[in-house]
């Protein structure tokens, strides 16, 4: 495995999944349960695991409290990588095993803004001593991939940045980071969601830093009118300066779920190809450890896969995901859906393009990003 001394991963985590609806009320987003095995933000933690990094530091503010305590049990208490909360760390480890900290030290300082913010709010913990480069994830993205190829060819370059970019459908850019680059890979665009798009390679959102030049970019943007945004302000600042950006494409499944809409359309993806793309199968069964994946069904109520042990189905299941513990009631039909963990189907039911929640209310899906498929 290549050298990842001098890398420090860090993992933006500060969603409060307004656009996710009543599926993002009352949770957090980086823990919303995803594929029937885990939740968004395992897939980055898994990724860093798989690559070698034994260490990823959490960047996050909105109920910080509630993301550190879930990622201290189940990450923190696995093997082989660790979660580091910053200011509050040391409390999680004086913690007798198996609890919590009984209080954290108060937070200080003015609201983080954004992603920029987060960077210059654990500083201390991203720029020490020995930090030569710096990871930057996301935690609402699902893909499978490792990260070594990644940092290695942008050691190899010499690069101030080096960005992971992919094709996907021109039609699709406007929601994403539009890139582009010239015949020696070398980022010559950079568009935040732009109104027309003439490029179809859109930034991944995850992305490797020289920490000095990252470092010192940080403070010149302080004091200015800028957004405070790693994407709006940063990358264009670099790119302005002259930096030397390169790209890194990403080839196999990666979904930005930034809307309930991308939520949906990624289940559906699943129930039809359950083996491929990207496997629900190949990652730590987080939701409920107790109980061994979902039910993903790609065919009407004929084949199936990765069936939990305590579902209960007395209906009919068509193209949909069933998360552990769901309970179908007789004579009820599930199409094109979601159940999430726990969610009772009442007997009778017809559910259509929806996300069903774990106390049964249904989310009928809006069609605002295309035809519904």
């Amino acid at each position: 495995m290549a050298d990842r001394t001098g890398v420090r991963a860090v993992l933006l985590a500060g969603g409060e999944g307004r656009r996710m609806g009543p599926l993002g009320t009352g949770r957090l987003k980086p823990l919303i349960p995803y594929g029937g095995a885990c939740r968004l933000i395992d897939f980055s933690l898994a990724n860093a695991h798989r690559s070698g990094l034994g260490e990823v530091l959490l960047l996050s503010q909105f109920e910080e409290r509630q993301l550190m305590d879930d990622l201290h049990q189940v990450w923190n208490a696995r093997p082989g990588l660790r979660v580091h909360f910053g200011p509050y760390d040391s409390a999680y480890r004086d913690a007798p095993a198996g609890l919590l900290p009984r209080r954290l030290p108060p937070r200080s300082g003015a609201p983080e803004r954004g992603t920029a913010d987060a960077l210059i709010r654990k500083a201390p913990y991203i720029f020490g001593p020995g930090t030569e480069q710096v990871l930057v994830l996301h935690a609402d993205h699902v893909y499978r991939f490792d990260y070594g190829p990644l940092i290695a060819s942008h050691r190899a370059s010499g690069a101030a940045l080096t960005i992971a970019y992919q094709r996907i459908e021109q039609r699709w850019v406007h929601l994403f980071g539009m890139v582009d680059f010239d015949a020696d890979n070398r980022l010559t665009q950079f568009v935040e969601k732009p109104e027309q798009p003439t490029s179809d390679l859109v930034f991944a959102a995850f992305c490797v830093f020289d920490a000095k030049v990252l470092h010192r970019h940080l403070e010149q943007l302080e004091g200015t009118d800028w957004q405070h945004d790693i994407s709006r302000d940063v990358i264009p600042a670099m790119l302005a300066a002259g930096e030397d950006i390169r790209g890194y494409e990403v080839h196999g499944h990666w979904a930005d779920i930034g809307t309930v809409e991308r939520y949906h359309r990624a289940h559906l993806a699943l129930a039809d190809h359950p083996h491929a793309g990207l496997p629900a199968d190949r990652m730590p069964c987080t939701v409920r450890p107790d109980v061994r994946r979902a039910w993903i069904s790609d065919s009407p109520g004929v084949r199936s896969s990765w069936v939990p042990q305590d579902l209960v189905n007395e209906g009919q299941v068509e193209r949909s995901v069933i998360f552990p513990a769901v309970r179908i009631g007789a004579g009820a039909r599930v199409r094109r859906s979601v159940v999430l963990p726990g969610a009772a189907v009442p007997a009778g039911a017809d559910i259509d393009a929806s996300v069903v929640l774990e106390n049964g209310t249904i989310q009928p899906i809006a069609r605002t990003e295309g035809v519904l498929t």
